[in-house]
Formats: structure tokens, C-alpha cells, sequence
């Protein structure tokens, strides 16, 4: 098997004490002749490869993960990583190597792969300030509301950072299991507590115009 360029992979049966150079040559010759027929009928057919495989092929996806986020893709007890796989039906392979989670995913299409792909990302990602998620509300409280922006990351969406108009109580607006999108505006250096903003990603009403009315003198 090979390219143009060359051989990629070679197989031989060998029931004799060995082969002469010349037959080896000769065999080669008669193999490369083969390989560049079949590669003019394949050429006719497709020109190059496809940019990706078709959504149905199955696939396997390789990237690597921070080594101390291996723990979190796991769960106690495999709990994580066997819902992930239950899920989306994918096989996930994590090992530890040269100090890092080498992460390897095997689907039977590109659905299952993305849906395994994407869980395992969010598991792992560190939230940023700045960034925009879309998240679920947990739990309502009398100051405002938690929201879970990450697996097992909860913000505090403050009551004064819903809207920018002042409301009463938090479920004048939400409920618990509203999907929202929410800022993540800082993270206390000292406890790691996010704090989130609904507001800001919704148009600032016009502020009222204050000053001095002129009349003017009929005549």
C-alpha cells in the first residue's frame, strides 16, 4: 500500500529461506506499476481527500485535557465519565501522560463524538471573566438567583443585575430551570465565587432627560 511518493506499508509471507535481490526488486516494480493503476481509477472518481468524513463514519477524536481536570472528567467512582458515555453512546479513553489527560473519544458518528466532545469540554473549562454562557437556574433565593453556567459551576446572579429595571422579587422574571444567558462579571480572588450580570446583555433603557424647560412668550 502507498502514494505516489512511495510505500506506506508493505506485508510479506515469507515460506522460504529468504529472496534474491533481484526477485525483490522485480516484485516491488510489478507492486508500484499496481498501485499507481488503482490510484488513476480512485483519481477519477475523487481528486483529493474529502475535508472531513461523511456524519454517519465513524470517527475518533484525540485532545488533551489539564492533568488535574482528569479527576473532574472521572467522577467518584467513574460516576462522570459512565454518564457521558451512557448518554451519548461514545467510548471515552482518558490516560495520564508527560503530565496531562490525553483524552481519546470513538463514535459511531459525528452526532455522538460532538455530544461527548462538548460535555467533556464544559467539565473541564475555567470560566472567564467577560464571557457570556448560557446557563440553567438552580436554586431562587430573596437576593437573586444561582445559575449553573458550567457542570458543577454555580454563579450568584444577583437580584440588581437581572434587569435594569427594579423588580420586587426574583420570580417576577425567573424560575427555577429557566435556560438564561448570563455575563460572568468577576470571580472573588479570595473564595473563587462567580458572580454573573443578566442585565448588561439586555438594552439599556434611555436614561430620562433632566434640566431646565423653556417657555417661550406668546404674542
Amino acid at each position: 500500500a502507498g502514494t505516489r511518493d512511495g510505500i506506506t506499508a508493505t506485508q510479506m509471507d515469507i515460506k522460504v529461506e529468504g529472496l534474491s535481490y533481484e526477485i525483490l526488486t522485480k516484485a516491488l516494480e510489478q507492486a508500484r506499476i499496481g498501485r499507481m493503476h488503482i490510484l488513476d481509477i480512485m483519481l477519477k472518481t475523487i481528486s483529493e481527500p474529502r475535508p472531513e468524513l461523511k456524519p454517519h463514519a465513524p470517527r475518533i477524536e484525540m485532545f488533551s485535557i489539564p492533568k488535574d481536570m482528569i479527576g473532574a472528567l472521572i467522577g467518584p467512582g467513574g460516576k462522570v465519565i459512565q454518564e457521558i458515555q451512557r448518554v451519548t453512546g461514545a467510548t471515552i479513553v482518558v490516560e495520564e501522560i508527560n503530565g496531562r489527560g490525553d483524552v481519546n473519544v470513538f463514535g459511531e458518528n459525528k452526532e455522538v463524538i460532538s455530544a461527548a466532545v462538548d460535555w467533556i469540554k464544559k467539565i473541564v473549562a475555567v470560566p472567564e471573566v467577560g464571557q457570556v454562557y448560557k446557563g440553567k437556574v438552580k436554586t431562587i433565593v430573596q437576593f437573586g438567583a444561582f445559575v449553573e453556567i458550567l457542570p458543577n459551576k454555580d454563579g450568584l446572579l444577583h437580584i440588581s443585575e437581572i434587569d435594569w429595571k427594579k423588580i420586587k422579587s426574583v420570580d417576577e422574571v425567573l424560575k427555577e430551570g429557566d435556560e438564561i444567558e448570563v455575563k460572568l462579571i468577576d470571580i472573588d480572588p479570595k473564595s473563587g465565587k462567580l458572580k454573573l450580570s443578566r442585565k448588561v446583555l439586555l438594552p439599556r433603557p434611555p436614561r430620562p432627560e433632566h434640566g431646565n424647560k423653556t417657555t417661550q412668550a406668546q404674542n
